[in-house]
């Protein structure tokens, strides 16, 4: 069901996102990016896996992302649904 603002109702539930940045993020990062996953691709991009519980967890990470002069190349939802729960124990 959607609300007046044609969003789902489920809009601001728990969700997976991939962030994907420029540049390789070495191990020294992964204390910043605590409860991620951390891939580093062959293209030269670092790919975090993020569960997050809602939209303001995510903007979170962005800022943690935009404080530390990351660059951004795109964050995009790994699926429709919400994220399974059990994922949001998940570390580095």
């Amino acid at each position: 069901m959607s609300d007046a603002h044609g969003l789902p109702a489920d809009f601001d539930g728990p969700r997976r996102y991939t962030i994907r940045i420029d540049g390789h993020l070495d191990a020294r990062w992964s204390g910043r990016f605590e409860g991620l996953i951390i891939t580093l691709d062959d293209d030269g991009t670092t790919v975090l896996t993020a569960p997050v519980a809602d939209q303001a967890a995510l903007h979170g990470w962005l800022k943690t992302i935009r404080d530390l002069g990351l660059p951004l190349i795109s964050v995009s939802p790994l699926e429709q649904g919400p994220a399974d729960e059990s994922q949001f124990n998940r570390r580095i």
